[in-house]
């Protein structure tokens, strides 16, 4: 039973709640299936009727009778509106059930008649409430659904959380949302059973805006104007969807350094109060609005001078932020600020902009507010928008640098030197130092539709390719022209030669091929007086040859970093530093690796560069994931996989190291999803290489997660990739080992054995000591299946010491696992405890949970094999690892604080596993579980 249709949830919903709300749509779920009820609170447009809507639809299927009301403000003055909304088609089925004066108390309430009232028939309402509740919940669960609470009549608020306070047992739920500023709910809550659950809704992230605009169909907005998005609407998903329409909408794009423009609805929505301020305050404001970082004291020198008593009066009317936090004039929401400026008449924002642009104290915003005041082209404000520029490329800003460039283009006469094109590609290469690759791509495009000077059209291409990332394909077609655009110039030809190695390293996978054109490219580049790119394509060339092993990468990279050298290739994520680091991590040089990539790090975040931020994260990640810092390495994984996302910069690279990182210290199934994320876009890319890094991800995860077959399937895979490919040197993706493992689980012994053989002459030619000592607990593993258990023991604690030695806990820690399950095959007690140890010390989750469910089962056939979960748990089909594990715990007594702390999980999360395992066993509580898995047990 339910009321009106036009309740129920729009198709397109749910597909939008799952941008940025599936952790909170996840936790209201989940108390409402407990039988609790749900408070949902946040600003208005945050999401909150949309997730209610959604979380109606699915609950609702499990309640008998579903309640709903939806208030408004102009109606909230009406007294037991929302009380008729809620019963009003149920009162016929509950009106006999109830005592005669309780009864004419809710007809009287809900039809209007009877003039009945709170203060004469109070007790009788109340009560009446209470009793309707009771006679639908005695028919099946009862569901009540309220938005806008703050909107509920008085009355029927009143008269709710009468009732709510009164349910106890009755299988009676709500679930309410309400508007609210701050995180003040709690008198909402009152209308709520105890201990109901309050949800609050935080602004979204920029990449969570970026999806749900891409998910809307606004898919053709650069990265910079959704930034602006973000910002200006403070995360808020409706206000961002209504910028993105009116961008959408707007033929004419904002100027660098405009805000958005700020359709009528959101203007009227946030300015309603504007009305009221003075004429002299709605100016000072305009000039607040126009201003990057506004203060009194800049208010007062852009000629306001009864700022401070003009900004008192806009804080008493909103908008403004009351809160000392300061010096800072801040508006009480970012949209404020733009409908404000949108607003404005044109030559009213030009005289704002006129006057902060001798006001302000800093040069680079003097610049911008220049370039805002002026019209038409001015050779003078052109010749200052560059210089800003450069400075704030110099001070790390090079997004800034980027729309000051542009700026100072449009205002570039076309016979000036350097011409306004020139101006445009260096704001273009700033954009792809920012991570605008879309706002980069689009200015070197028009260039190239007038362009006819050889060394911008070739810049150009260059551009456009780089934009292409890893995608090289899409942009086969350049080459030949920016070929036939170069001549014989040594310096252009070096240019193309450079993208053309990487071209046949990532598209071809032809090892040979690339090191040969980044040999010609650093000729070429040599011949042309070009020490960059130069030294650009030494630094390739040495990152090549140590992925091939070649006995040259030592002298190459000695090259790239000789005198003379230049700053930029210093610190760039394909320059001699990072060639360098990577040299340092394949030959087991794990300090110094870590030193050489977090002082890389340092350096590219005080020059502003997001693409070479988005590696060095990946290669300090790296470095700590060798060294058993999982946690750590978890964490700076995520990271670079988010500023990946969030910039289209080495999205399939950090995706791989995310998935590394999430199987040794984190969630092994969002270690599978990111791997197999990884190898869909390689594949689609024709990047082999990476297709290559990412089966080797997915196949440790896979060995992680007990699926021995299915690790087997993805590293053959591996290795026939990297034998195409010329890779010998096996430090390079370290998957040997896990393959070898994977083999002995299922049986094949022989095929283990012939690739530690192959792998170990590798490994013995380059001096990789750790894959040795990796490819030595393989062995070991391949003689205790074929019976040689105390060899398999002196081998496996030999390698346990040579790992530690070398610093790389994470396989210390499996070599101390592999002893403890092999020793099970004596006679005696054994322990786990010290794998325990050494797991805990990595934080290594995924592995600590397989030695807690091997020291449970205690299995008698030999190890190794996939540690399997507890007797009684073999046959419940469709459990995920966490819900066996937990489910194994369950088993054993334990409680759910006690299962907690075991699995280094909270008490919620262990909850809300058990709800699910209820479901999908078809049970109901902890004791059905033993129960059930008692059952499956053989005698």
């Amino acid at each position: 039973m339910t009321v009106a249709r036009d309740f129920q949830e729009p198709a397109r919903c749910r597909p939008d709640l799952v941008i940025g709300r599936d952790e909170l749509f996840g936790q209201a779920g989940e108390q409402l299936a407990r039988g609790g009820s749900v408070l949902l609170h946040g600003p208005a447009g945050i999401g909150k009727s949309t997730v209610l809507r959604a979380l109606a639809a699915e609950c609702g299927d499990t309640a008998r009778t579903v309640l709903r009301c939806s208030a408004t403000e102009s109606e909230s003055h009406l007294p037991f509106l929302a009380l008729a909304d809620l019963f009003g088609l149920v009162l016929d089925d509950v009106s006999d059930k109830l005592p005669a004066a309780q009864r004419t108390a809710l007809e009287s309430a809900l039809t209007g008649r009877g003039e009945s009232t709170l203060q004469r028939d109070g007790l009788a309402l109340r009560l009446a409430v209470l009793s309707a509740l009771r006679a639908l919940a005695a028919e099946g669960p009862v569901l009540i659904v309220a938005d806008d609470v703050q909107w509920l009549d008085p009355a029927s608020l009143e008269l709710l959380g009468f009732a709510a306070r009164r349910l106890g047992d009755i299988p009676v739920r709500m679930l309410c949302a309400v508007r609210t500023d701050g995180p003040e709910y709690d008198r909402h809550l009152r209308a709520l059973p105890p201990d109901s659950l309050a949800v609050r809704f935080n602004p979204l992230t920029r990449a969570q805006v970026a999806a749900l605009l891409d998910h809307r169909g606004y898919t053709g907005l650069q990265r910079s104007t959704v930034r602006d998005i973000h910002r200006t609407s403070g995360g808020n998903p409706f206000y961002a969807l209504e910028l993105g329409r009116a961008l959408s909408e707007n033929p004419t794009p904002p100027r660098p350094g405009e805000p958005l423009p700020v359709p009528t609805s959101l203007r009227a929505l946030v300015l309603s109060r504007l009305e009221m301020l003075s004429a002299d305050a709605r100016r000072t404001l305009l000039v607040a609005s126009a201003g990057a970082r506004p203060t009194p004291a800049l208010l007062h020198a852009a000629g306001r001078g009864d700022a401070e008593a003009e900004m008192a009066q806009a804080a008493a009317l909103g908008l403004l932020a009351t809160e000392a936090e300061g010096p800072a004039v801040r508006f009480a929401h970012p949209l404020i600020s733009a409908a404000l400026y949108a607003e404005a008449p044109a030559q009213e924002r030009r005289d704002a902009h006129r006057a902060l642009s001798t006001a302000a104290s800093d040069p680079i915003e003097r610049a911008r507010h220049l370039a805002l005041a002026t019209t038409g082209t001015d050779p003078e404000v052109a010749a200052r928008l560059a210089e800003a520029a450069a400075l704030a490329r110099d001070r790390g800003a090079p997004s800034m640098a980027a729309s000051l460039g542009l700026l100072s283009a449009r205002h570039t006469p076309g016979d000036s030197v350097p011409p306004p094109d020139e101006r445009r590609l260096t704001a273009a290469e700033d954009a792809i130092t920012a991570g605008e690759l879309d706002l980069a791509r689009d200015i070197a495009r028009d260039v190239l539709t007038r362009a006819t000077v050889p060394a911008d059209r070739v810049r150009a291409w260059i551009t456009v390719i780089d934009t292409a990332g890893h995608a090289m394909t899409e942009v086969d077609a350049v080459f030949p022209q920016a070929l036939a655009d170069a001549g014989d110039d040594p310096r252009l030809l070096a240019l193309i030669r450079y993208q053309l190695a990487w071209r046949a390293l990532l598209v071809e996978g032809d090892f040979d091929e690339a090191r040969e054109e980044a040999a010609r490219a650093a000729a070429l580049a040599a011949r042309g007086g070009d020490r960059y790119n130069e030294l650009m394509a030494l630094s390739f060339q040495a990152q090549i040859e140590t992925l091939m092993g070649h006995p040259d990468a030592p002298a190459t990279i000695k090259r790239a970093l000789k005198e003379p050298q230049d700053p930029r290739v210093s610190c760039h994520h394909n320059g001699a530093g990072y060639s360098r680091f990577r040299w340092l991590i394949m030959s087991d040089q794990l300090p110094e690796a870590r030193a050489t990539v977090t002082a890389l790090l340092r350096e590219v975040r005080r020059r502003g560069s997001v693409e070479s931020e988005v590696h060095f994260l990946r290669g300090v990640a790296e470095t700590e994931l060798r060294s058993g810092h999982c946690g750590r390495a978890l964490d700076l994984a995520r990271e670079s996989l988010m500023m990946a996302r969030d910039t289209g910069i080495g999205e399939v690279a950090s995706a791989v190291l995310a998935s590394l990182a999430e199987a040794s210290g984190g969630q092994v199934e969002r270690a599978l999803e990111l791997a197999r994320e990884a190898v869909d876009h390689s594949e689609e890319n024709g990047d082999q290489m990476y297709e290559s890094r990412g089966l080797a991800a997915l196949g440790y995860a896979q060995l992680v997660s007990g699926d021995a077959q299915g690790a087997v399937r993805s590293l053959r895979r591996v290795r026939e990739l990297e034998h195409g490919l010329g890779i010998t040197d096996p430090a390079r993706g370290r998957w040997q080992g896990d393959l070898a493992e994977a083999l002995v689980r299922i049986g094949e012994t022989g095929e283990a054995q012939d690739l530690i053989d192959v792998t170990r002459v590798n490994a013995l030619r380059l001096g990789r000591e750790s894959v040795l000592a990796v490819l030595d607990r393989a062995e070991a593993l391949v003689r205790a299946a074929r019976g040689e258990h105390e060899a398999a023991l002196d081998r496996l604690t030999s390698v346990q010491d040579r790992l530690a030695k070398l610093g790389y806990g994470l396989e210390e820690a499996r070599a101390a696992f592999a002893l403890a399950q092999l020793r099970t095959r004596r006679p005696g007690p054994t322990s786990y405890d010290e794998s325990a140890r050494l797991f805990r010390r990595c934080r290594a989750l995924p592995w600590l949970r397989q030695v807690e469910a091997a020291a449970l089962a205690r299995p008698a056939e030999a190890v190794p094999a996939a540690a399997t979960a507890p007797d009684g748990l073999d046959g419940l089909e469709g459990l995920a690892s966490m819900e066996r594990q937990v489910a194994a715990l369950v088993m054993e007594g334990a409680t759910n604080r006690e299962i907690a702390a075991r699995l280094f999980i909270s008490v919620k999360t262990v909850e809300a596993t058990l709800t699910r395992v209820y479901r999908k066993l078809g049970i109901r509580s902890r004791v059905d579980i033993v129960r059930l898995a008692a059952g499956r047990r053989t005698p």
